[in-house]
């Protein structure tokens, strides 16, 4: 059973794309859909560029996070889980929405400030609000393999790093860090992913003034009626996904960072 529902939602679904992807809309074989990626690329940059530091942002605050909570007791660790778990058990379109109220013009944050006779200001339609926004969406991705990996390095070997006359410093960079790399690499890919396709994202609080590839991709299939053009550029995604998974496989050949 689970060969066949493999087959036919993850396999099938990719061959479709493949051949819409090289072809035309009469069926014949083509490299145009591929040619044409030139015309994009100032939103692939600027998809990378997003996905980079919103991915980053999510590490330098998930990093910190995941280490403290790691040398707290189990019922600490358990109520801090479920409170970092708790938004997502929201709708991602709600989540969404609740960040476009905040910034929004006449939002939430925009009547506190002019309340308070503070300078207003716009976020919305902005990088900013969209990398807000990922990094809100995301975080527990990061969090949960890199708080897997810590929780699991054996206090005993810290230990035996101090009996050897390392300070704290030098048991966090030669012992714990490279100990946590696997956690490191599974959450930098499972936030950089859903970061650079997110369209919905970038829809809300880019407010349709900033495009991304996630954005181009949907409207080729859902508004041009394009699907061969947005089966290639589907494909060039799916090469920068495969060979993220890649780079995990290689550096967390265990599956530490990946097993919650």
């Amino acid at each position: 059973p689970y060969v066949g529902w493999l087959a036919l939602f993850v396999v099938a679904p990719i061959l479709i794309m493949v051949v819409y992807a090289f072809s035309t809309a009469s069926g014949g074989f083509t490299l145009d859909n591929f040619s044409r990626m030139g015309t994009y690329a100032a939103v692939f940059i600027r998809s990378f560029k997003l996905a980079i530091v919103a991915t980053l942002v999510c590490l330098l605050i998930g990093y910190p996070l995941s280490y403290v909570l790691s040398k707290e007791g189990p019922r600490t660790q358990r109520v801090a889980m479920v409170l970092i778990m708790l938004p997502m058990w929201m709708n991602f379109l709600l989540r969404t929405y609740a960040w476009l109220n905040l910034l929004d013009d006449g939002g939430i944050l925009f009547n506190i400030c002019r309340n308070l006779g503070l300078p207003t200001f716009s976020v919305v339609g902005t990088n900013a609000a969209i990398i807000m926004g990922m990094i809100y969406n995301f975080l527990p991705f990061m969090v949960l393999p890199l708080f897997n990996v810590l929780t699991k390095i054996d206090e005993n070997v810290l230990n035996a790093a101090r009996d050897l006359g390392a300070n704290s410093a030098q048991v966090f960079f030669k012992v714990t860090l490279p100990l946590s790399l696997p956690g490191i690499i599974s959450g930098v890919t499972m936030v950089f992913v859903p970061s650079l396709t997110t369209f919905a994202i970038s829809d809300l609080l880019g407010a349709r003034k900033i495009m991304l590839i996630g954005n181009i991709i949907e409207q080729e299939f859902s508004t041009a009626d394009n699907w061969h053009l947005g089966s290639g550029l589907s494909l060039v995604l799916m090469v920068f996904i495969l060979i993220s998974m890649a780079v995990l496989e290689h550096y967390d050949k265990n599956g530490e960072g990946t097993s919650f």
